[in-house]
């Protein structure tokens, strides 16, 4: 008996969590799960996880995922509008517009499945749990990374990312009775040093035309005083990136031990960066070779009950 049947008919509250690019892993995870025969009753997610997760609970999964990997770096590219004032550097109107395109404009209390998307309102200092009113609303905030994405304004609240105080939302599917609750961290140990980089280097000719980590970048380190960063000194935005990673990741290490999940899902940190969008297909297939894996050590791990 393998790790799969484990799954069959149990009931899922499925938290995802945050990480840009990485979170595409959602979507393979989600797809053994439901492989599996495993019923998703309820989501939460961070950031990336509260888009991959409010679009699989609008039943538009499958839309979203033929969509995103057929996205060329110049398709990602287009998708940014650029912005000079409101907190960030891109306002992401034109990806919120395509993404209610494929799914529709929907309220959070008609989804299939129970839904809680989490961001931060920066003026009270607190997470929100966004589980009713439009749904792009609750996606938007949730996925306003400081400094790249300008804060979103909502009900009279200043909101950003949720990934910042809460990058997997456990709390929020406790309401929810379900047989196990799955946690999937894309902001996992690194698996072995620069994992992206054959694929970086196979699409020299694209990072040569200016991809949009280099337009960041670029943009971003015109205000330093030292224009030219060094290998050694990263420049303003790897240091930003870097350190909402760091943060996020012992934040994450600390809601696991509290929580203790039935299952949890470690996509590594270094599967790709946060802007690679256009590696959908490489990181969802990683979430499926990852969620098997996971699946079968949960399996192992109950061996003897199932004897």
């Amino acid at each position: 008996m393998s790790g799969i049947e484990d799954f069959s008919g149990k009931t899922i509250s499925l938290v995802l969590g945050s990480g840009g690019a990485r979170g595409l892993a959602h979507i393979g995870v989600i797809r053994e799960l439901e492989r599996a025969g495993a019923q998703i009753k309820a989501i939460a997610g961070s950031s990336m996880g509260a888009l991959v997760g409010g679009i699989h609970a609008a039943g538009k999964l499958k839309a979203y995922e033929d969509w995103v990997c057929g996205l060329e770096q110049s398709d990602v590219l287009a998708l940014v509008d650029w912005t000079f004032a409101g907190g960030g550097l891109i306002k992401g109107r034109k990806i919120i517009g395509k993404l209610e395109e494929l799914v529709g404009d929907l309220d959070i209390r008609d989804l299939e499945i129970d839904f809680t998307a989490v961001a931060v309102d920066i003026d009270q200092g607190r997470e929100l749990w966004l589980d009713r009113g439009p749904l792009f609303d609750a996606i938007r905030a949730s996925i306003a990374i400081p400094g790249v994405f300008t804060p979103h304004r909502y009900r009279n609240r200043t909101l950003v990312d949720g990934g910042l105080l809460n990058p997997i939302p456990v709390a929020p599917t406790l309401r929810c009775m379900t047989d196990l609750t799955v946690v999937v961290d894309v902001n996992g140990p690194a698996s072995r040093p620069q994992t992206q980089r054959p694929q970086e280097e196979s699409a020299g000719s694209e990072r040569r035309d200016g991809g949009m980590w280099d337009k960041l970048r670029e943009f971003v380190d015109s205000f330093a005083s030292d224009k030219q960063p060094s290998d050694t000194q990263p420049g303003l935005l790897a240091v930003m990136m870097r350190s909402l990673d760091t943060m996020e990741a012992a934040i994450t290490r600390q809601h696991l031990a509290i929580f203790q999940p039935d299952l949890v899902v470690q996509v590594p940190k270094n599967a790709c960066m946060v802007h690679e969008f256009h590696r959908a297909r490489e990181v969802i297939d990683l979430g499926a070779q990852l969620a098997r894996k996971a699946m079968e050590r949960h399996h192992q791990a109950q061996g003897p009950q199932d004897a």
